[in-house]
């Protein structure tokens, strides 16, 4: 114990009487304390912290310390001490003059914190291992006193602060209008209107007793002081007295570097952004990050479950490495490389040998069609655009290991800037425009790209969002209009320098990437949940080509037309020519029978691939073909349609207009596709007798794949452990080389994926019968718990469009989860896609369409149909209701997964006497 000492260490009890502890919401009074420690200038101070007290006897794991920014204090990190696992101390300190700790008579500078924390932490006898924790300005603070006591430290966790201003990047404005002279007295200490503003971030609203009670310790305007000195010594100009202080505070973390820390953030904090997050990681490369995309300033309040994925953090990483237990070397999955990349043996074949392999081939290798089409490419052409561009990125600073964004429309443009990006040793970052901008703004700015690809529109709309990035623009624009959206290049531009830059033979020499160097970061549809970031290496982009390979059945020679857009993309390096419809590739269903038939006729194309969307559309469509264009369709030997269940029916009318084709409706997500594959024959035997009702057959693992259900529970939470019986329903799970990587920056969403280790929990439901076939049948959020168990909805919804009546159904619940009641939506036939809405009179559906999708989904009669798979979660039902719509709400990436979740919401307004016509 230094001699600062500790003067006084009163019973927690003895100091309730003097704070307003009881009753404030999730903070237990016990935990209080006050201590007194000797400051640097002899002083005695008393600290007020919440503690939850030494762990007695030979049982101690470590300490968690917790510091608290500006203006909060110790209550922030409540959740932490309530959550703290056994062994576990954890202590949480009101800075001085903040809180419920000592009002002081001067201000104190960083320099002053961060020795005044040393001082408590030397009289609390601090012992390693520990783990800090810091939030807002508490951060600089907790990493100088880190920096000072390196032989404790075994972690680190900072949530939404920063050690710098970005580069590029302007101080908060909230901080600046804050800390200016007319306001900084004002708002500060005249008003509680700083104290109140920070809970006030938050969207939605914290509950009022919560925001109470962190204004409780600044009351009084005397109160308030400290609030205003910890404003005014924010070190925002470079002869700030605290700026020394922060720039060494800055340049230490050099020396943590090696620690194990996590980055815990709300992008949509207006003080310490998205970009304070980047900066961080780039002066701590081996962090791993944890976004929590609607989060704001204060992210453990607005993500409540932060706390416990913290602690989860500190138990699988922290207390794993002190065990020091022996475990099998494998690269740690939730680790992002991205700027110090692991050395691994290169792939047998990199991503574009094939394209090397054709590289004299004047055939056609991409052909693109519609009014703004530009003109077809021969393999040679291609590889020579690709070198040639790959050599002017790698001279405009492209370098190996950085981001490139692409807001590029599939086609020409879009493959060679792909095909360049990998060349030259960067990673693509892809994100579906169908997010929409404000999802597409966080979805990109999470990724932090180095560069951005876009067409015009593209780059203003990144500009409107904020995405980092030299600008790179495909196409030509005024010089002044470049100057104002920050371009500095154009892809042609690039490409003739690299033309320039290069002989032909030197591309070709270049050595080939690392097995594990990142390649993709790849974005969700969001349709079933926020956009997630999917990262994939070398390896399993190279694992997940050869799958595509032996699903197309794509020998040399072959040729695609590529109507879905993750497929566009992957010509060049199956070595096969690809052709890319007249569509809109962010609206499927605008593919027509006509467009699809011309792009098989510019390239002959032998396989299609098209998703369930695109492919309703070209039977809707079909009767507009001419006998040219028919006989032109009579060249696809195969059809591929993925990423939403594909129904039979749709299956047996896309055979007319395409009768020599096979059609394959392989499964799989953007994590790991694809995963299995099944022909419109196979599903027709699979579902003969009934089967129908059990959900969606998708058929059989791959080669290399493996699949494992983890069974649900009566509430329909699937088990920790995977197996592999017949007929038992549960969360689907994936083991595969192709899986993805991880999630970009989260990690706690990551883990909760990859459990058991090994395996990805892809988040649907399902089964697989005897015949080792998989049947999915919905989405885990789509689970109707009843009073009675789960039902899976999918089973019944295809039971329904058997209808002839039916279109399109939805099965969604209605009430509280345990005594939800089934309700079916219908789509009317005929009245689907595009009819008027004032054609439904009534949400309820007529007596007779009631009573015929009663009939249809109540159990079958016939003995020879196959039992119900495990617990009866699909084959037979009671709807509650029958609604009907004009039509459902889906994703825009596929225009095929229903967003039964909105379903929902409107069905139970409706049957509440409200609603309206259509969800």
């Amino acid at each position: 114990m230094s001699d600062a000492g500790v003067a006084a260490v009163p019973a927690a009890g003895t100091t309730r009487p003097f704070l307003p502890l009881d009753g404030l919401p999730g903070l237990d009074p016990g935990w209080s304390r006050r201590v007194a420690v000797v400051d640097a200038d002899g002083i005695p101070r008393t600290w007020h912290l919440l503690d939850t007290g030494v762990v007695a006897g030979g049982g101690a794991v470590g300490t968690m310390l917790c510091l608290h920014g500006n203006p909060t204090w110790s209550y922030l990190w409540r959740r932490f001490l309530a959550a703290a696992p056994p062994g576990w101390r954890v202590i949480a300190p009101d800075q001085l003059g903040m809180g419920w700790s000592e009002r002081l008579e001067r201000p104190r500078t960083l320099a002053d914190r961060i020795d005044d924390l040393g001082r408590l932490t030397d009289a609390l006898d601090l012992e390693s291992p520990v783990v800090t924790v810091a939030h807002d300005w508490g951060g600089p603070v907790l990493l100088g006193w880190a920096q000072r006591h390196r032989e404790l430290l075994a972690g680190i966790v900072l949530t939404n602060t920063g050690v710098s201003v970005p580069a590029d990047t302007t101080p908060p404005g909230l901080i600046r209008l804050a800390r200016s002279a007319p306001l900084l007295e004002t708002v500060c200490v005249r008003t509680p209107a700083f104290v109140r503003a920070t809970t006030g971030l938050s969207r939605p609203r914290l509950p009022r007793e919560v925001r109470d009670a962190f204004a409780s310790p600044y009351a009084l305007a005397t109160r308030r002081r400290a609030v205003r000195d910890f404003v005014a010594d924010i070190p925002l100009e470079s002869d700030h007295p605290s700026r020394g202080a922060l720039d060494a505070v800055a340049a230490g973390l050099v020396d943590l570097a090696e620690l194990k820390t996590l980055l815990v953030w709300g992008p949509r904090d207006p003080v310490f952004s998205i970009r304070y997050l980047h900066d961080l990681r780039r002066r701590l490369p081996r962090a791993q990050v944890q976004l929590y995309p609607k989060a704001s300033h204060l992210v453990t309040e607005d993500t409540p479950e932060a706390a416990q994925d913290v602690w989860s953090w500190v138990q699988s990483t922290v207390v794993r490495d002190l065990a020091a237990v022996p475990v099998e070397p494998r690269p740690d999955r939730g680790t992002e490389q991205r700027y110090a990349p692991a050395r691994h043996p290169s792939p047998d074949r990199i991503l574009w040998q094939a394209l090397l392999d054709r590289a004299d081939d004047p055939a056609t290798a991409i052909a693109e069609l519609g009014r703004r089409a530009a003109a077809p490419l021969s393999f040679a052409d291609l590889e020579s655009r690709i070198a040639d561009l790959a050599a002017g990125l790698t001279g405009a600073g492209v370098q190996p290991g950085q981001r490139v964004a692409l807001l590029v429309r599939p086609g020409i443009d879009l493959t060679v800037a792909v095909y360049a990006c990998w060349r030259a040793g960067a990673a693509i970052v892809i994100a579906d425009a169908g997010l929409g901008l404000r999802n597409l703004g966080r979805a990109l700015r999470s990724a932090d790209p180095d560069h951005l690809i876009a067409v015009p529109a593209g780059l203003l709309a990144a500009t409107a969002l904020r995405v980092p990035g030299t600008r790179i623009v495909v196409g030509e624009l005024p010089g002044r209009i470049r100057r104002w959206l920050k371009i500095a290049h154009s892809l042609a531009e690039l490409t003739e320098s690299g033309r320039r830059r290069h002989a032909p033979q030197t591309i070709m020499a270049t050595p080939p990437p690392d097995a594990d160097a990142e390649v993709a970061v790849l974005f969700t549809s969001g349709a079933t949940g926020p956009a997630k970031g999917v990262v994939y290496r070398h390896r399993q982009l190279r694992a997940q080509l050869d799958l595509v390979r032996t699903v197309c059945r794509l020998d040399p020679g072959a040729r695609l037309v590529a109507a879905f857009a993750p497929f566009a993309l992957y010509g060049p390096a199956l070595g096969a020519a690809a052709a890319v419809p007249d569509m809109d590739p962010t609206k499927p269903a605008t593919l027509t029978a006509t467009a699809l038939a011309q792009a098989v006729a510019a390239v002959e194309a032998t396989v299609v691939f098209a998703s369930p969307a695109a492919l309703r559309n070209v039977v809707a469509t079909a009767d507009d073909l001419t006998d040219d264009l028919r006989r032109r369709l009579e060249s696809v030997r195969t059809v591929l349609s993925a990423g939403a269940p594909v129904p039979l029916l749709l299956l047996q009318r896309v055979q007319a207009p395409l009768p020599k084709a096979e059609l394959h409706t392989p499964y799989g997500m953007t994590e790991a596709l694809p995963v299995t594959d099944v022909t419109l024959a196979e599903i027709e035997r699979a579902t003969a007798g009934g089967r129908a009702r059990q959900g969606v057959c998708v058929g059989r693992p791959l080669p290399g794949v493996r699949i494992g259900i983890a069974p649900l529970d009566s509430v329909g939470v699937p088990a920790e452990a995977v197996v592999d019986s017949p007929e038992v329903t549960g969360e689907i799970c994936v083991a595969a080389a192709h899986v993805k990587d991880h999630y970009d920056r989260l990690w706690a969403v990551q883990q909760a994926s990859a459990r058991p280790s090994g395996w990805h929990r892809t988040g649907d439901v399902g089964h697989r019968d005897h015949d080792g076939r998989l049947w999915v049948e919905g989405r885990r959020q789509h689970l109707i718990i009843t009073d009675s168990g789960p039902v899976t909805p999918v089973g019944i919804e295809q039971q329904l469009e058997q209808l002839p009546e039916v279109e399109l159904a939805a099965v969604v619940g209605v009430g509280p989860s345990g005594t939800q009641q089934v309700v079916a939506v219908l789509v009317r036939s005929g009245l689907a896609p595009r009819c008027r809405p004032s054609l439904v009179r009534s949400a309820l559906a007529p007596a007779a369409l009631a009573a015929a999708a009663r009939e249809v989904t109540r159990p079958s009669s016939d003995p020879s149909a196959p039992p119900p798979a495990s617990v009866d979660l699909a084959a037979s039902v009671d709807l509650a209701a029958v609604l009907v719509t004009d039509r459902l709400p889906v994703d825009i990436r596929h225009a095929s997964k229903i967003d039964r979740a909105r379903v929902a919401r409107w069905a139970e307004r409706v049957l509440a006497g409200g609603g309206g016509r259509r969800p």
